[in-house]
């Protein structure tokens, strides 16, 4: 399978001599173009750490990122910006919304930022998006009121708006009850499945993890399972 992206002898620390925190410790990880994975390993073991590097929200302190061919490590922050915006997702466990933004403008949103304005080529694919969440009579609702599996499904669409080839999901059904969070990983599943987008997904549910094609287990800033 042809690789998305790509580290290597990834090392993140925090702080320095007494204070000093070593997070990863020479992890190294590839992701295929279409995987749907899951991140696993207890609280402390590097996996936010990694979702925010692999999301080039932060640097690392040593080691190699390539995604796409591209360098990520030696990037500047104006590069990083545009090729976060173009290429990759984030759903987060919170779901981050803005609340006095309707369903679509909140999905749009991403797009409006890259452009510069919303455009309507851009509304058509928010609705499209949030008609494949099952939101269709929700898209003109302010984010404030719709339930907590709909804010969720309307984070998805967010993610997907401007067809990125990676989704970063930090714990994205852990604050929603089983129904919903079976039905936010069937739609992540079947996106996956239909588009090719490659998800890599951290949580703590087993459940989860089950529905991935691949767990990935993290221990002590390493890839260990």
């Amino acid at each position: 399978m042809t690789a998305l992206l790509e580290v290597s002898d990834l090392f993140k620390t925090f702080g320095s001599g007494e204070a000093e925190t070593r997070v990863l410790r020479g992890l190294s990880l590839t992701l295929a173009v279409g995987e749907m994975a899951a991140l696993l390993g207890p609280s402390g073991s590097g996996k936010s750490t990694l979702l925010t590097i692999l999301g080039t929200l932060m640097k690392p302190t040593s080691g190699c990122y390539t995604m796409l061919g591209q360098d990520l490590v030696t990037a500047d922050d104006r590069a990083l910006t545009e090729f976060r915006n173009r290429h990759i997702g984030f759903v987060f466990q919170f779901h981050n919304l803005l609340p006095d933004f309707t369903a679509l403008e909140n999905v749009v949103f991403p797009t409006a930022v890259r452009e510069g304005r919303e455009t309507e080529q851009a509304r058509e694919r928010g609705r499209e998006l949030l008609v494949r969440m099952g939101l269709e009579a929700r898209v003109d609702f302010p984010s404030a009121n719709l339930s907590g599996g709909q804010k969720q499904r309307v984070a998805v669409a967010r993610a997907l708006m401007n067809r990125p080839e990676l989704v970063l999901a930090d714990e994205p059904t852990g604050n929603l009850d089983r129904d919903s969070a079976m039905q936010v990983m069937d739609l992540i599943a079947e996106i996956n499945r239909d588009e090719g987008t490659t998800f890599l997904i951290s949580t703590h549910d087993e459940k989860i993890a089950s529905l991935c094609a691949r767990q990935i287990v993290v221990g002590d800033g390493l890839v260990t399972g």
